[in-house]
C-alpha cells in the first residue's frame, strides 16, 4: 500500500488496511539512516517508506488502525490549500472518536506544531486536520498529492510504545520520557468500531 500509486484520475474512497507485521515506516524525506539497523533486526521489525511525508510511524498487528482515503481533485471536498486539505477528514474522525464513546476529540485548525522530535516521529508534532484527545494526538494524517487527487494515510495509535520507537531511531534517553505523554490510545473496544463509524461520518 506504501507503493501505490494514484491512478490519473482517482475515486473518492476508503480503505482499511490490515497489518500482518511490525514496520517501521519512515516518512517520504526521512533520511534512512536515522534508523537504527541493528536494532530492527533484534526486533525482527521491516522498515519500508512510504510516499507521505513526516516522521516515522511504528505499525504493528491490533496496534495501529490504518486507514487510507483518496480524495480525486473534482471532488467538491478538495482543497489547493494543503493547510486546510485535511480538515474536513479531521472532522469526520472527531465525530466518529465521539461516537465510539472517546470524547473530547479536536480538529487541529492551526499551523504545522513542530516539537523537539517531530523530525524522527511523527505522533511527536502536530499537521493541521490532525485529531488531539487532551494534549494527546489521537488520529495522525499524512498526504501524498498527485495531479489527479490526493491520498491521506491515517493511523490511530491502538499502542504506543516510546521506549521501543527511541531505540528503532537511535534517540537519546531524553526522547523516552518525552515521547510517553504524547499519544492518546484507542480502547480495544472502541477502535474495533471506529472504521464503520468513521465510515458513517465521511460527508457525502
Amino acid at each position: 500500500m506504501h507503493e501505490a500509486a494514484l491512478p490519473p484520475e482517482p475515486e473518492r474512497s476508503i480503505t482499511l488496511i490490515q497489518v500482518e507485521a511490525m514496520a517501521l515506516v519512515l516518512g517520504s524525506t526521512q533520511p534512512a539512516d536515522s534508523v537504527d539497523v541493528d536494532a530492527c533486526r533484534r526486533h525482527g521489525i521491516e522498515v519500508v517508506r512510504r510516499r507521505s511525508g513526516g516522521g516515522a510511524v511504528l505499525v504493528g498487528p491490533g496496534e495501529v488502525l490504518w486507514v487510507d482515503v483518496v480524495l480525486p481533485r473534482s471532488d467538491a471536498l478538495w482543497t489547493d490549500d494543503v493547510s486546510h486539505s485535511s480538515r474536513w477528514l479531521g472532522e469526520a474522525w472527531s465525530a466518529a472518536l465521539g461516537d465510539v464513546g472517546v470524547a473530547g476529540g479536536t480538529t487541529h485548525a492551526g499551523a504545522l506544531v513542530c516539537r523537539r522530535w517531530s523530525g524522527a516521529v511523527c505522533f511527536a508534532g502536530l499537521a493541521p486536520g490532525e485529531v488531539t484527545v487532551g494534549a494527546r494526538k489521537a488520529v495522525g494524517i499524512a498526504q501524498r498529492r498527485s495531479r489527479g487527487g490526493a491520498r491521506f494515510q491515517c493511523a490511530v495509535p491502538r499502542a504506543w510504545r516510546p521506549t521501543l520507537m527511541t531505540e528503532l531511531l537511535g534517540l537519546d534517553d531524553r526522547a523516552t520520557a518525552d515521547l510517553t505523554d504524547i499519544v492518546h490510545v484507542v480502547p480495544p473496544a472502541a477502535a474495533s468500531a471506529l472504521f464503520d463509524a468513521l465510515v458513517a461520518r465521511l460527508p457525502g
